[in-house]
This record gives C-alpha cells, sequence and structure tokens, in this order.
C-alpha cells in the first residue's frame, strides 16, 4: 500500500509541474508544447515508479563479518 501511496504522490507532484512547464513552453513555441508534454508525461510516470520502488524497498541488514562466530561479533 505504501509504494502505490508514494507513486500517486510523487505522479501529481510531477505531472502538475510537466502541465506548467508545457504550459510556458506553449506561450513561445506552440507547436512543441504537446509533443514534449507528451514525452515528458511517460517518462515522468515511469521515473516515478522507479523512486517509488527505491523509496519502499526493504534496507538490508548489514551483513555479518565473514568467518566470525556469534561470540566475536559482539
Amino acid at each position: 500500500m505504501k509504494l502505490i501511496s508514494y507513486y500517486v504522490a510523487l505522479s501529481l507532484v510531477a505531472n502538475v509541474v510537466v502541465a506548467v512547464f508545457c504550459l510556458v513552453i506553449e506561450k513561445v513555441v506552440p507547436w512543441i508544447s504537446m509533443p514534449l508534454f507528451l514525452g515528458m508525461f511517460f517518462v515522468s510516470l515511469w521515473g516515478c515508479w522507479v523512486i517509488a520502488v527505491r523509496m519502499t524497498e526493504p534496507k538490508i541488514a548489514s551483513a555479518p563479518l565473514a568467518g566470525a562466530t556469534s561470540d566475536q561479533r559482539a
């Protein structure tokens, strides 16, 4: 559940940024805004998924010392 929550939150923020950026670009070069928006939209969805997965992956505990017994680790 945490993964989907992070993904939705990241996607909303990223897509608002993409939309605002493309609205600004539309004032300068109107013909490029739609292809630019579509490209950035799909890249942001992919990127947000990668970031959300990395944020929620379990932390690996430090590996015990090689060759050490339980007495030597303390």
